[in-house]
């Protein structure tokens, strides 16, 4: 796995919680907040009167789920027709409801708000709008704890950061957790599909941007509309967005498997971004990326 740099350390989410990704630790941490606030006096009967509804292109799903079975509620996942089945399946097994609806994840997502609207059920999104900000903003206060984990473990903080991003809430929380932490001194690049390059195109407009483009092999990442809050967030801390091509990300998870880190495109699209050439990376940088979820056959 050489990519011409002094180190390179890795976070590892693939078994995060036993969901496969670090998307548990978000959705699931907004939910155990509204149990919280529901002040139950049994915590598994705290919500039962309770429906979150989502979009998800499979691990923010799967952490609605798992949150949402905690806690006695229930959990409705719509999915574009373009994720895989075995996700469906995977959620199924979790105690949620599957939905199919729409080729895109965004197809998917407005009819997720729509049933919410139709049916009185609590919208659960990890990306945000105008007008929709306060659910998302405490699952990205749940990736939070990723940040601290890295704090801990790392003795001195890395020369160059490589978050992968869909709609970018996950680079959002932390970037501007090594920001607090680590100051300016880190070099953080954005990493997204060159399919769906939403927040690169945010950036260069100067504003929230849609694009569009074909389905890519990174699905968690195909993301064409980002979210308003993480994107304003990025604009803030992050210094470069990359954009990988599907071919350069197959070849960084052929990559990784032999020494042990089976991921997806989307799981490994940091390293991948570090294999083909992270511009600024040199034999003297020190670099982290993060493995953000477990191969999907697991």
């Amino acid at each position: 796995m050489a990519a011409g740099v002094r180190q390179v350390s890795i976070k590892d989410e693939r078994t995060r919680m036993g969901l496969g990704s670090f998307k548990a630790l978000g959705a699931a941490y907004a939910i155990a907040q509204d149990a919280q606030r529901a002040q139950a006096g049994d915590w598994a009967t705290a919500l039962t009167e309770r429906v979150y509804v989502t979009a998800s292109a499979g691990n923010h799903g799967l952490s609605v789920a798992a949150g949402a079975r905690i806690f006695g509620a229930q959990a409705v996942i719509y999915l574009a027709k373009s994720v895989p089945e075995a996700f469906a399946e995977r959620l199924t097994q979790t105690g949620a409801r599957v939905v199919r609806a729409g080729d895109t994840y965004e197809q998917s997502m407005q009819a997720a708000a729509d049933a919410a609207d139709a049916n009185g059920w609590q919208l659960l999104s990890d990306s945000s709008w105008a007008g929709y900000t306060e659910w998302p903003g405490a699952v990205m206060e749940g990736y939070l704890q990723m940040g601290a984990e890295i704090s801990a473990q790392l003795t001195e903080a890395p020369d160059y950061i490589l978050l992968q991003a869909g709609v970018g809430g996950m680079a959002a929380a932390l970037a501007a957790h090594f920001r607090a932490e680590w100051g300016d001194a880190p070099v953080i690049a954005v990493v997204e599909p060159e399919a769906a390059p939403a927040l690169i195109e945010s950036i260069r407009a100067g504003r929230l941007t849609d694009t569009a483009g074909p389905v890519s092999q990174m699905g968690r990442l195909d993301c064409k509309t980002p979210s308003m809050i993480a994107l304003e967030g990025l604009a803030r801390d992050a210094d470069l967005f990359l954009t990988i091509t599907e071919e350069e990300a197959a070849a960084g998870v052929a990559s990784l498997a032999p020494f042990g880190f089976e991921t997806t495109p989307s799981g490994g699209a940091g390293l991948a971004a570090l294999l083909s050439g992270a511009p600024g990376c040199d034999a003297e940088t020190s670099v982290l990326a993060v493995l953000s979820e477990g191969p999907e056959d697991v």
